[in-house]
């Protein structure tokens, strides 16, 4: 017996050293990686292609255009070398010359050299795209948005056109004896290079879309809570579908869930999903901020997102949106403006004081988000801003020194708070939630500050109408609470306020997303032990890169301990991460007196 394959896999790990001021992007025999993703084709141009945009939703597939060809780094392997590759071959290198520089094996170079070649035919077709070529493309693992790129057309004209033309994908069971015995696996995934389905549609499943390739800032947390959230579905007798292409998650785990889809969670194939399964509805707040991205696209096209409506999550996402609905119920902010263009933005500094705070809207763990604190600085942050999302304009916003910072975590249903926790962060505001290290219950709130704290997440609660789970971080400074911003989806600190207050946030969410009664309960002030959450970085992995914390996130894990009061419960935290007490006298502070 030997297996025989008709499917191909491609594994990419995904590299976050753009967090990272002056850090070396060469990769060698060091490993800097910080997750990985498995995309499955019936061929490699189509895996490789799924693969690319797994790893980095921004890019639309092998496409030419991400990087400049610069010699040095077709020699030395770096973390974007995949697009120095697509623009050497573009800028025709031939394979021999792509050999010779980088010892890349020729079969993959002419497998790259092909979807090129390609890319080139559909530019050159524009809007006379036939039926063929459109099949040709999807069986190469072109996406719909790319295509639109290569003929300026839009996304969903291209889908529209490919279904007019009856360009469905199909649905496959990964078989390793190729079709020679029936397969029972539960791996699944969508191919046009194929002619039938390999399973029935009965409908009736709910989907949940996991949080896709770990990276600085979505790693494990949202895993855990995709997989409460499955579970308790499973309790509720629900059937289950989880799309997520990450090979090192619990989610991906085939008894998980009653179906199992390896596949990118971009609109287009979410859409196709729901679409081939007729699902009864679609969770996409418990898998972080990748599945919060596509959820006003999946709204658009009529598909049934359950939970909190798409239209609060934009509002909660979109900083103007969200920041205009805090000023008209006179919830207090840093002072903030949206601004375009630089002359106004140096102006707005100015007249508020640095430092102040760049932040574009709809991104994860503070990706581009900066602390000016000059002119000069402002300049070079806000042409990095850009880069970020060239559609949505940047938030700056005063940014308040010596300040605590709070963060909550809570789930309500139609508006209502069913369960809260509040923890506070040791490290003054400034530090990215992701790297300070936590408290809960808290311990230094007196009753006014927290009774207010209750009455915001009411009021935000009732004015986004939310169903399920959403996270707020405050500023607290003179007795003042101020919003910084709210996430309508579960944070990376639910794991840890479930497992310090014996309460399974998730699973509450979950019943109150699939609208079934919850009472509401007290959890705040816990079961009598303290717990502390603190992180843990890699630093030593990373060649030249500065160990100052700021506003992006750069930890990569992190560890919880419990104790009868913080200080014990911290110091267990410290030594788990591996930080030597030393003999000698040490002051270690967890919060300033004030």
């Amino acid at each position: 017996f030997e297996p025989s394959l008709d499917y191909c896999v491609v594994k990419i790990p995904r590299w976050d050293l753009a967090k990272f001021i002056r850090v070396s992007k060469n990769i060698g025999s060091s490993m800097k990686s910080v997750g990985e993703v498995m995309a499955i084709g019936r061929n490699f141009e189509e895996a490789f292609q799924k693969a690319l945009r797994m790893v980095d939703g921004g890019v639309n597939g092998f496409d030419p255009y991400v990087q400049p060809v610069k010699k040095e780094e077709l020699t030395q392997p770096t973390d974007k070398r995949p697009f120095v590759l697509a623009a050497a071959l573009k800028g025709n290198y031939t394979v021999d010359e792509l050999h010779e520089l980088t010892k890349i094996d020729k079969w993959f170079l002419n497998k790259m050299k092909h979807i090129i070649e390609f890319y080139e035919l559909l530019e050159a077709a524009g809007n006379t795209l036939n039926a063929d070529q459109i099949l040709q493309a999807k069986q190469m693992g072109f996406s719909d948005k790319q295509i639109a790129s290569a003929t300026n057309s839009t996304e969903l004209a291209v889908r529209k056109q490919r279904q007019d033309f009856g360009i469905k994908p199909f649905v496959k069971q990964i078989d390793t004896v190729a079709g020679e015995w029936p397969a029972a696996t539960n791996y699944l995934y969508i191919t046009y290079n194929a002619a039938e389905h390999d399973l029935e549609f009965p409908g009736g499943f709910t989907i949940v879309v996991g949080s896709g390739v770990y990276r600085i800032g979505s790693s494990v947390e949202f895993d855990w809570c995709a997989v409460g959230c499955l579970r308790e579905l499973r309790n509720l007798g629900k059937s289950t579908i989880m799309i997520n292409y990450n090979p090192e998650t619990v989610s991906t785990d085939y008894d998980m869930c009653d179906r199992l889809y390896f596949e990118e969670i971009s609109f287009e194939v979410v859409m196709d999903i729901y679409e081939l399964e007729h699902s009864e509805g679609i969770i996409l707040s418990m898998g972080g901020q990748l599945p919060n991205n596509i959820a006003m696209d999946l709204h658009r096209q009529q598909a049934k997102v359950l939970g909190t409506s798409p239209e609060s999550i934009d509002s909660a996402e979109n900083r103007f949106k969200f920041s205009r609905m805090l000023d008209r119920k006179g919830i207090l902010q840093p002072r903030w403006k949206e601004l375009t263009n630089l002359k106004s933005a140096i102006a707005f500094c100015e007249e508020v004081g640095y430092p102040c705070l760049v932040r574009p809207s709809y991104v994860l763990s503070g990706a581009a988000m900066n602390v000016a604190y000059s002119n000069q600085d402002l300049e070079t942050y806000l042409n990095a801003a850009s880069l970020v999302s060239k559609e949505h304009p940047v938030v700056i916003s005063k940014f308040l020194t010596e300040a605590k910072e709070i963060d909550v975590d809570a789930i309500a249903a139609d508006g209502e708070i069913l369960c809260m926790a509040v923890s506070e962060h040791v490290e003054n505001a400034g530090v990215h939630s992701g790297d300070a290290t936590l408290v809960t219950p808290p311990q230094d709130l007196n009753t006014e500050t927290l009774e207010n704290i209750k009455r915001i997440t009411r009021d935000l609660a009732a004015l986004l109408d939310v169903t399920g789970p959403f996270n707020m971080q405050l500023i607290a400074k003179n007795n003042e609470l101020k919003v910084i911003e709210c996430n309508v989806r579960v944070s990376r600190s639910f794991p840890f306020v479930s497992k310090t207050l014996n309460h399974d946030f998730v699973a509450t969410a979950t019943r109150a997303i699939i609208g079934m009664p919850v009472e509401a309960v007290d959890v705040l002030h816990g079961v009598g032990k303290v717990g502390v959450k603190v992180p843990q970085f890699s630093f030593s992995r990373l060649a030249g890169a500065d160990v100052q914390l700021g506003v992006e996130m750069a930890s990569t894990g992190e560890v919880a301990c419990f104790g009868d009061n913080r200080y014990e419960a911290y110091l267990k935290a410290m030594m788990s991460t591996g930080f030597q007490i030393p003999k000698k006298a040490i002051l270690l502070s967890i919060g300033s007196f004030k």
